[in-house]
């Protein structure tokens, strides 16, 4: 029960990871949490998130809706801004760091914008851990496969921000900083599927970048549960990777198209963009081990690893091009997350 009676801080509460966490978190499955706080710089979806839990009346075994007002706590901050990091840390036990300014050409176009949110945030969760002297139990930090041979200012700065995580675990003794790695949420905020439904809606065409893109996928519980595994399991240091197949963007654009009367067009890959993504590199490979479900890459910092890795978890890098869903499994996934209906 790994949320019993704790104060739990989520940064980028609002997003689409973060309201499935609040979500997961506020069935008591894990525990009942003390407090959760929800912390973001969008006003409109904090207010738009604090109506839905305020009109969810009727208490179910599933949700504690009941206990919503009192449990969950909406703060408006940024995590560019040091002093709101600071107020918002002071009560926290466990931190879910989930803020991010993630959409590839965006942050091509305006690369200090993502060095502000992306490392600068996450240094000033760090500073602020340290300046309140909390003891803060867990930090979890949130990245993405694109932090691995990163080419795109989005990947590299997800990438400095995962060793600033690790690296804090030798300076804050009381604390644990943790890592998960993961590939494209589907139906999160700037995902292709959203993108595919709008333009499948209004008659096309859908664009596609090119025929062989590949992208590992998953859906939004998995992300939540790869989360609270680490939470749950991990040591200080460790980046939790989930055991992910991947997906044809070919293959799910014409899966989402079907049977209707709609062109594809390619357009090329846009700034930043990989044709195919890596979850883990061939430098990472001899520090890795495998756990239940996971790769796990233990810390680059010799001081923090805690065992001895005599045989790697696997042999080469984890690409997407090499652990393809069938379109018969894929079409399954699309099914069973609700993803074809437009």
């Amino acid at each position: 029960m790994i949320f019993h009676n704790k104060t739990i801080l989520i940064t980028g509460g609002t997003g689409s990871l973060g309201k499935n966490l609040v979500r997961r978190i506020m069935t008591g499955k894990l525990g009942k949490p003390r407090k959760v706080i929800i912390f973001s710089r969008d006003e409109d979806k904090q207010y738009s998130m604090r109506l839905e839990w305020k009109n969810m009346k009727v208490a179910t075994d599933d949700v504690l809706y009941h206990n919503a007002e009192e449990l969950l706590d909406f703060q408006i901050g940024d995590v560019r801004d040091y002093a709101s990091v600071l107020g918002a840390i002071k009560d926290a036990e466990i931190i879910i760091h989930a803020a991010a300014l993630k959409q590839v050409p965006a942050c091509e176009y305006f690369p200090y914008e993502s060095v502000k949110t992306n490392i600068l945030g996450a240094q000033n969760l760090l500073s602020a851990i340290k300046e309140s002297k909390n003891k803060v139990e867990t930090v979890l930090a949130v990245s993405t496969d694109k932090a691995c041979k990163p080419i795109n200012l989005y990947g590299m700065c997800k990438s400095l921000q995962e060793r600033l995580v690790v690296e804090a675990n030798l300076n804050y003794k009381n604390t644990r900083f943790l890592c998960v790695r993961y590939g494209n949420v589907a139906a999160s905020r700037g995902s292709v599927i959203p993108f595919f439904k709008e333009q499948i809606k209004i008659g096309g065409p859908v664009t596609i970048t090119t025929k062989d893109m590949t992208r590992f996928l998953l859906s939004l519980d998995t992300a939540a549960d790869i989360i609270f595994d680490a939470i749950r399991f991990g040591r200080a240091g460790d980046t939790y990777v989930p055991i992910l197949h991947s997906i044809s963007i070919m293959d799910l654009a014409e899966i989402m198209i079907g049977d209707r009367k709609i062109g594809i067009e390619y357009i090329g890959t846009r700034p930043g963009e990989k044709i195919h993504e890596i979850l883990l590199s061939e430098e990472e490979i001899p520090r890795t081990i495998k756990k239940g479900n996971y790769f796990v890459i233990c810390p680059i910092l010799p001081e923090l690893r805690k065992d001895k890795i005599k045989k790697p978890a696997l042999t080469k890098e984890l690409s997407s091009a090499d652990c393809l869903m069938s379109r018969s499994e894929l079409k399954a996934f699309l099914e069973s997350e609700g993803l074809l209906e437009l």
